[in-house]
């Protein structure tokens, strides 16, 4: 595993041949960390359950069942802690991370883009076409459409079917280590990227194939195959 700020001698060597890159959307493209957590804290004290950011960061998961889980929230309880946790959404107006639009506009003239996310369909692909962002991408998998959710591969295989990709020829770049797993499961290499999440340190544990100080160094890493 290779940091691509400390090896910049490297950097000029070892790149990613790929025909598609692959990646998450919240934290690794979108600057959502305070959105999503306004909106956790918001529904938590709605639900009658005392957490501040301290517990959501000790706990934090893409996966918000594992948050329901570790605060105590019965199962019977879920469909309403989603609806609140919509509606505090709502008021939200998150933004790009810097330097991502760009890279997006750069990866697309060389590669197949991909969009492999736990968040759901109808926020992500809301926000995707208010940032003009969805005519770059061949597929995009959300929470809703796979059987299972990271780190389960599942996500990731029906993203490379949708797109006639093999995992060979793909990359997976995300900033939780449920990313990392879920791309080593899928044969696909993955690289890992620091984002405003609380994760940067589980994801170098997961040891990615390569981990980015910034999503703006990732089109230096990756080389498009014929």
């Amino acid at each position: 595993m290779w940091r691509a700020h400390s090896e910049a001698g490297y950097m000029k060597r070892k790149r990613f041949p790929a025909r598609a890159v692959l990646l998450d959307w919240d934290g690794t493209l979108l600057n959502s960390f305070g959105s999503d957590s306004r909106a956790y804290l918001a529904m938590f004290r709605e639900m009658g359950i005392n957490w501040g950011m301290r517990e959501l960061v000790r706990h934090y998961s893409p996966n918000w069942h594992l948050l329901y889980r570790a605060a105590g929230l019965k199962r019977s309880l879920w469909d309403e802690a989603d609806r609140l946790w919509h509606a505090a959404y709502e008021k939200e107006s998150p933004t790009l991370l810097p330097g991502a639009r760009k890279v997006i506009r750069k990866l697309a003239g060389r590669v197949k883009l991909g969009i492999v996310t736990s968040g759901t369909r109808w926020r992500v692909r809301q926000q995707l076409c208010d940032f003009k962002l969805d005519v770059h991408f061949t597929a995009c998998v959300c929470a809703e459409d796979a059987r299972h959710r990271k780190p389960h591969p599942a996500p990731l295989k029906l993203a490379l079917r949708r797109m006639g990709m093999p995992p060979k020829e793909c990359v997976y770049v995300g900033d939780s280590p449920e990313d990392i797993v879920m791309a080593r499961r899928s044969g696909v290499r993955s690289i890992g990227v620091r984002g405003p999440f609380p994760t940067a340190a589980r994801v170098l544990a997961a040891r990615p194939d390569l981990m980015l100080d910034s999503i703006e160094e990732l089109p230096e890493w990756i080389e498009a195959l014929p």
